[in-house]
């Protein structure tokens, strides 16, 4: 009955996409939206236009996240949806804004139904997702949540600026006004996200939607090594202090923990050297990466054994060497009546919901700290995503928006 009353508008869904996609540095290949850009402050000017011509009343928190709020019939706890807009330098078309414009469309369709929620809905795009130049991810979540601490606001980029700095100067946020933007838990009665899955599952095994049961933990480190930059031609092999060789026999040791250990990833993605010359033997250099699994213990095991490898590298090699692990974010697990709701209105519409972890990190664990919280995947093709060819067919969202907007129907009649 509901779904026969819906009518969600891909047309009007794809031309949203375009002209949200648009608003990117057309320098570089594919989107590229940073948190803090110029470009991502237009982009936010642009989605509270669009908000408010749906008829969401809209805001912007202390921490910075774009709210519109549908009234529903009674105050209360908010039936809360999203995701962000801000991109990875050079990245894809989808990862973020199908959620945000998603929401934006599914209330338009309860609005064009007739259908008045109980509750009221709330649809946010939160303030930079994406892990920033600071190595902060989940800014404006972690400030909902509760999760945002004040030495995330000290932490510094490649020119000595802080997040707080920054905030300030880029943004007009008050650095000290976020730490108290957290919600009350009483504040949310559920939250649902959609998103592309930026893996290669959903399409191996022929299904239009995931449902998502966990979101595995991920812990960031960044390790810099000071060793002394020489002539490569007058400085013998034994007495070199080269700061980048410490640095790959590092990078190469974090993969193989993951490999030698099943049940996560590891991953060294950056890496800078100075001076960078042929005929210098390398003075200082710096690697980040990234560890994720579902298993905590997993996680604790192998951040004990990058810590050790690292100080024992710096002690063989003579090189000082620094690890600093600025975003740890803990495995959520999505619970069961959460996951029978979305998953009785996923397979009440046809679909057959494919359960599956997310090895990406979402907005959606942060809010988990507040209740119930849960995930819809629709699919990437070839698995591809934070890259230019990331791609998710227009019939396959339109199935996401729709499986989202009916869910925030079941979670506002309590089924």
């Amino acid at each position: 009955m509901i779904a026969d009353r819906l009518a969600v508008s891909g047309e009007r869904f794809a031309a949203d996409i375009a002209a949200l996609s648009g608003i990117t540095d057309d320098s570089l290949p594919g989107f590229t939206r940073i948190a803090l850009s110029e470009l991502y402050l237009d982009g936010r000017a642009w989605l509270a236009s669009r908000m408010r011509d749906a008829g969401l009343v809209t805001a912007v928190d202390a921490a910075g996240n774009l709210i519109g709020t549908l009234p529903g019939r009674h105050n209360g706890p908010a039936l809360v949806t999203g995701s962000h807009i801000d991109t990875v330098r050079a990245g894809g078309k989808y990862d973020g804004i199908i959620g945000v414009l998603g929401a934006l469309e599914a209330v338009r369709a309860l609005r064009e139904a007739g259908i008045r929620l109980e509750h009221p809905l709330q649809v946010i795009a939160f303030f930079g997702e994406e892990a920033n130049e600071f190595g902060l991810a989940h800014f404006g979540s972690r400030a909902i949540g509760g999760t945002l601490r004040p030495e995330h606001l000290v932490l510094t980029n490649v020119k000595g600026e802080t997040l707080a700095g920054a905030l300030s100067v880029r943004a007009g946020i008050d650095p000290e006004a976020c730490l108290r933007a957290r919600w009350n838990p009483d504040d949310m009665a559920a939250y649902i996200e959609l998103h592309i899955e930026q893996g290669p599952l959903l399409e191996q095994h022929g299904r239009s939607v995931g449902l998502v049961t966990g979101i595995a933990g991920a812990q960031r480190f960044v390790a810099s090594f000071n060793g002394q930059p020489d002539h490569a031609g007058n400085t013998p092999m034994d007495r070199r202090r080269d700061a980048l060789c410490a640095a790959a026999e590092l990078a190469l040791s974090v993969e193989g923990y993951a490999c030698e250990h099943p049940g996560g990833v590891a991953t060294v993605g950056g890496i800078t050297v100075t001076p960078g010359q042929s005929n210098v033997v390398p003075g200082t250099a710096e690697i980040v990466g990234d560890m994720r699994s579902l298993d905590p213990g997993w996680l604790t095991d192998r951040k004990l054994e990058i810590d050790t490898a690292a100080a024992d590298l710096g002690r063989r090699r003579g090189v000082d060497v620094s690890i600093a692990w600025p975003s740890v974010t803990d495995p959520t697990r999505f619970t069961e009546p959460v996951q029978r709701v979305v998953g009785a209105v996923l397979r009440a519409s046809g679909h057959d919901p494919l359960p599956i972890t997310s090895g990406a990190g979402h907005d959606a664990q942060e809010m988990a700290m507040l209740g119930p919280a849960g995930m819809i995947f629709v699919p990437s093709r070839g698995g591809r995503s934070h890259c230019p060819e990331e791609h998710t067919d227009l019939a396959d969202l339109i199935i996401g928006v729709q499986a989202l907007t009916e869910t925030l129907i079941a979670f506002d009649r309590g089924i």
